[in-house]
């Protein structure tokens, strides 16, 4: 393996020391209040101080990474603290944030002309054809390319909240099980050496069982809506009447949306065994180039793609920027909580680890299921996979085999359970801020997890007891 190093020459500098490897069996619980502390902020300004909350989301994030840097520098030293920092951001957020950026753009370039009618047969349709191609185009891509009509073709209806709410249950989590392009937690496992086609083998009965059941219960539910007597009238007064023929503009963003694929694939491929030794980060070389490229497919299709697609979409940067920002945060105050998980049984979290193992140290499937899915709820799905996938033992090829129930567990419950909260995977956010520029008021941090207790747990409950 070749290292080149970057920055040598500042070696001397307090911040270019490179981030010590701390042992998270001595920190405390506290240093995870920070986290705590943005997570609390997204679910209750909403709430209590909306006007504040949309003015200055960004200036919160950035305090509550400064709450945890700041006290983190003085009892560590700046050199660990600076390379926590560029940890967080070359190694998770800003890969991490390049590929969403690439494929809200990518997707948000697809306009779907013409106006469909939001019948219960058309939305079920749309939902489950999301939910197909969350798994080959991610779910952010996905996301991205339907919610847009879906939204326009239910304006004419009053009650639309809950067809946003199942397309991030389908299309934005539960879609994207069956390939590690569908989800960044499927996709770290492809990093670190599951094949490609081992969740296609062993999610597709729990991912084709809880889609089939929320499919079935949308219907009911978005059947009855469209029967009630507002509905019936609303049917009438529809502000986008059918003056265009229905059609596609921006096709050139499907070519760049294949290269996009190409490129994600190509990463965990192509392993040249190159690395830059970037303030103690190692940033592997395919990585660097796969990120640049898909930066460059992002200019690529902001700068090819019709004006009147991107119009036609109402296209904007406000849902990515609020993703931007609050990932920011949620990443760089997320590392003292991952690194005290990693410690096991010798850290503040030891209970976490009780629980997914049994007296005679042998893992306890459901428990992985719940555990990773609880905390892939709260914490981020995709590093709360790799610690559990560590947990577990961290060989890939022990866990596709012997450990392949174990891994099942893992794998399904951070895709799943991301749908549990709007922080559980980014493209709930996402979705979120689309519905809401249009108009839509979407339930608070509260009302949607009311929403995902009410739906979500007991289906999970059954898919656990069946699978697990």
């Amino acid at each position: 393996m070749r290292r080149l190093a970057i920055g040598g020459m500042l070696a001397a500098l307090p911040f270019a020391a490179s981030a010590a490897t701390l042992d998270g069996a001595t920190l405390s619980a506290w240093w995870s209040v920070p986290f705590v502390g943005i997570l609390l902020s997204i679910a209750v300004f909403p709430l209590v101080a909306p006007a504040f909350w949309h003015h200055h989301f960004g200036k919160v994030s950035a305090a509550w990474a400064i709450v945890f840097l700041v006290p983190f520098a003085i009892r560590f030293g700046a050199g660990t603290a600076f390379g926590a920092f560029v940890h967080a951001m070359l190694e998770e957020y800003i890969p991490f944030i390049i590929l969403l950026t690439a494929l809200y753009v990518v997707a948000g370039g697809i306009c779907v002309r013409g106006n469909l009618h939001g019948s219960p047969a058309l939305n079920t349709g749309l939902l489950a054809l999301g939910t197909v191609l969350a798994s080959i185009m991610g779910t952010t891509g996905a996301a991205m390319l339907l919610i847009r009509p879906l939204l326009r073709a239910n304006d004419n209806r009053k009650h639309v909240v809950h067809v946003v709410v199942f397309f991030i249950f389908l299309v934005a989590n539960a879609g994207g099980s069956l390939s590690p392009l569908g989800d960044p937690p499927l996709f770290l496992g492809f990093l670190n050496g599951v094949s490609f086609f081992w969740t296609t083998v062993h999610l597709a009965l729990p991912m084709l069982f809880i889609c089939g059941v929320l499919l079935v219960l949308f219907y009911a539910l978005d059947s009855y809506y469209f029967r009630t007597k507002d509905e019936s009238r609303s049917r009438f007064l529809d502000p986008t009447p059918d003056s265009p023929p229905l059609g596609i503009d921006g096709k050139i963003n499907f070519v760049l949306l294949g290269a996009v694929i190409v490129l994600v694939l190509m990463s965990g491929i192509w392993k040249p065994g190159v690395e830059f030794d970037v303030f103690g980060t190692h940033v592997a070389l395919q990585n660097a180039v796969r990120d640049v490229l898909l930066a460059l497919v992002t200019l690529a299709s902001l700068a090819l793609t019709p004006k009147s697609a991107r119009a036609g979409n109402a296209f904007n940067w406000a849902p990515m920027e609020e993703v931007a920002k609050l990932f920011a945060a949620i990443f760089i105050t997320i590392v003292p909580v991952i690194t005290i998980l990693r410690a096991g049984q010798a850290g503040a979290f030891a209970g976490v680890v009780h629980l997914v193992t049994d007296t005679s140290g042998k893992p306890v499937d459901i428990a992985y299921f719940w555990a990773t899915g609880l905390l892939s709820s709260f914490l981020d799905n995709a590093p709360t996979y790799l610690v559990f996938f560590n947990l577990a033992g961290g060989d890939a090829q022990a866990l596709m085999t012997t450990g392949a129930s174990t891994l099942a567990a893992i794998s399904a419950g951070a895709v799943f359970m991301g749908a549990n909260t709007y922080i559980g995977n980014a493209p709930n956010f996402m979705v979120k801020a689309i519905a809401e520029s249009r108009g839509i008021r979407m339930p608070s941090f509260f009302g949607y997890l009311a929403w995902s207790s009410v739906v979500l747990l007991p289906i999970f409950v059954i898919t656990g007891w069946l699978f697990f």
